[in-house]
């Protein structure tokens, strides 16, 4: 009787051990206006479980993907201290001043996967000499993802900017888990 881990053959017939399957994307995504809506509509069809946040509870759709949890709620910095460790932050609020808010308050953590913020290059200089004056050290500030999205995809149409940003989130994922396999899971593993 073997009482190891489960064993399967692999494609050359050698047997390796299964890996265990990592828990799915938590994401927390602030806002839902356009670009929110368009971006729940691409994530609800992913292994991830969505936590779609806004105070204004009439702008969140009658139905919902099956993993999009709606959060209506007049607190969204409390959000931001209850999501679980690894969650992955999405800022795209309606309100810049509540987008910093929630930045200052996602820097406080250091267990997130990934912070990324809708906004333009200048927008993040701003927050950036912000959040230093708030005592963020400069070295984090490159764990803040702003403008978010793949590099190459400039339209702004909300729908544009959603596949830009799941594109992103994928990529990200993807590289995480292979720096997670053994380096023996599969000869074209990349390094990381």
């Amino acid at each position: 009787m073997n009482d190891g881990p489960p064993v399967h053959a692999d494609r050359r017939g050698t047997a390796s051990e299964l890996a265990p399957r990592p828990a799915p994307m938590h994401i927390v995504l602030f806002g839902a206006g356009h670009v929110g809506h368009a971006l729940v509509q691409l994530l609800g069809r992913l292994p991830c479980v969505v936590q779609w946040v806004d105070e204004r509870d009439e702008l969140f759709p009658d139905e919902t993907p099956h993993n999009v949890q709606v959060e209506a709620t007049d607190t969204p910095d409390a959000v931001v201290d209850a999501a679980p460790p690894g969650a992955w932050f999405l800022v795209m609020t309606h309100n810049h001043a509540l987008d910093f808010s929630l930045a200052a308050r996602i820097m406080r953590r250091r267990d997130f996967s990934y912070f990324g913020m809708i906004g333009s290059k200048t927008k993040r200089v701003k927050f950036e000499r912000r959040l230093l004056a708030r005592g963020v050290e400069r070295e984090r500030l490159a764990q803040m993802t702003c403008p978010i999205g793949v590099e190459g995809i400039v339209d702004k149409a909300p729908a544009a900017i959603a596949i830009a940003v799941c594109a992103q989130l994928l990529v990200i994922a993807s590289r995480a888990a292979s720096c997670a396999r053994p380096a023996h899971a599969t000869p074209w593993t990349s390094t990381c």
